[in-house]
């Protein structure tokens, strides 16, 4: 019988410790005045994107990084032209927010995410 209450004991002091896995919270912001028509963040391992990023929008994603690389922004706007942006270099592990803003003036990256520690 003392079993049961010694597990719940020990499932109850675990529960708040869990699991963290560490990712990007991407944010990719079109502050131009007109449509990106397609649009690829390019990462360590993998890539994401959209087809359309409406003036004033937003686009999310989240990602885990497997591997270390640089990151690279490539995309097409309205008027057919194409553009790349390199960003930071990313570590295995590495986790926090990062945004990335389009401009009419050009792509900024901020914050750059950092390395998880163990």
């Amino acid at each position: 019988m003392l079993r049961i209450p010694s597990l719940a004991l020990l499932t109850t002091l675990l529960a708040p410790i869990g699991c963290h896995s560490p990712y990007i919270a991407a944010t990719v912001s079109n502050h131009t005045t007109k449509p990106i028509e397609l649009l690829e963040v390019d990462y360590p391992s993998a890539s994401f994107g959209t087809q359309n990023l409406a003036p004033g929008t937003d686009f999310h994603y989240r990602f885990k990084v497997l591997g270390s690389g640089s990151m690279k922004l490539l995309y097409t706007d309205s008027s057919h032209q194409d553009h790349k942006s390199d960003g930071p270099f990313l570590k295995e592990g590495a986790e926090g927010p990062l945004t990335i803003t389009l401009t009419d003036t050009g792509v900024t990256w901020q914050p750059e995410p950092s390395a998880a520690t163990k």
